[in-house]
């Protein structure tokens, strides 16, 4: 082999490399979007966005996007309105872009259980929440109705109550509860499934689904909205539990207008982040003895000087009060749990 001379490195001239960076400083000025299209999100699915763009109506065809960069640290969710760009054809793989979000009306949340103070949004631009409980099957949760409904209030959403498998067990109990917390109800069965009573109270409005897994959830959104086609699963007969048929939350259109967002079922629902006031307002059937209290009470069971405590001790509450206050005693109880561990 050759040996290398020094002749060879004569004619070499070293290769610049092009700065690929450019000379143009990187600016933090966005564009307007003057021309975006303004959509509701119906879905959410790993990173990708289902929105209908305006006008809106059950007619129209889904956009798939993607969000900009500038948003990536901000949470997008069913419910929201967002300004989109690129192709919002809703042809058959187009891609468009979310580029801003629209200031929220209303943000239901929940956490993941009462010691965890970090919320969870559920959906947006909500003004109802129908919660939906059934008589029998799996058996009713008072406890968990109170937390909807302390968690509607604090939202800023109408709470109302639909009641299923009526046929199989009265709904005494549950009308009952739900006069005491001044709680519109519906009671549906499979002779009597309440179809048009049920449109009068959801047309015109955007109203969020929620239940425990089994009660029928998806059985009454497949009445509101034929076509959706939502899963609809069984509750086992030896725990008494529903499957979860509902992974994710999503919008449907009613015919004669407005939404209804059915959302996962759930076995429990934190209030973690709800301050003690936002607890006291969702159980207004007790306000007249809070407001009685000591200041700084507690309200916990066991506080003597708790006008809550005195009248559990003297019997002067009816079943439902009782239920209620005990609720009331417990959530306080998990509160000042968590704020004492922060």
């Amino acid at each position: 082999m050759r040996e290398t001379q020094e002749d060879d490195y004569e004619d070499y001239v070293p290769r610049v490399r092009a700065d690929r960076r450019g000379s143009r400083p990187r600016t933090k000025d966005r564009p307007a979007h003057s021309d975006a299209a303004v959509g509701f999100v119906v879905g959410v699915d790993r990173g990708r966005y289902r929105v209908v763009i305006e006008p809106l109506s059950p007619e129209s065809a889904p956009v798939t996007c993607t969000r900009a960069r500038e948003l990536r640290r901000e949470s997008i969710v069913v419910g929201d309105r967002v300004d989109c760009v690129g192709d919002t054809s809703g042809d058959e793989g187009t891609l468009a872009r979310i580029v801003r979000i629209h200031p929220r009306t209303t943000v239901l949340r929940r956490s993941g259980d009462d010691t965890d103070t970090l919320e969870r949004i559920i959906v947006a631009n909500a003004d109802q929440l129908l919660m939906v409980v059934a008589t029998i099957s799996p058996e009713p949760r008072l406890r968990l109705i109170d937390r909807y409904v302390v968690a509607a209030l604090e939202a800023g959403l109408t709470p109302v109550m639909c009641v299923t498998k009526t046929d199989l067990h009265p709904a005494t109990e549950l009308r009952e509860y739900a006069e005491a917390l001044d709680v519109h109800i519906v009671e549906r069965s499979v002779d009597k499934p309440a179809l048009s009573e049920l449109h009068a109270l959801l047309t015109g409005h955007t109203t969020v689904l929620v239940g425990h897994s089994g009660v029928g959830k998806s059985t009454l959104v497949n009445d509101l909205a034929p076509g959706s086609n939502r899963a609809v699963g069984h509750v086992n007969e030896v725990t008494g539990r529903g499957r979860h048929t509902s992974s994710s939350s999503v919008a449907l259109a009613l015919e004669d207008g407005g939404w209804i967002i059915d959302t996962p079922g759930v076995r429990s629902f934190g209030l973690g982040h709800i301050s003690a006031d936002s607890l006291l307002a969702g159980f207004p059937d007790l306000s007249e003895l809070t407001a009685s209290c000591p200041k700084a009470c507690s309200h916990e069971a066991g506080s003597g000087e708790c006008a809550l405590e005195q009248a559990l001790a003297s019997g002067s509450f009816d079943t439902h009060l009782t239920a209620r206050a005990q609720s009331l005693q417990r959530l306080m109880a998990a509160l000042h749990h968590s704020t004492a561990h922060d």
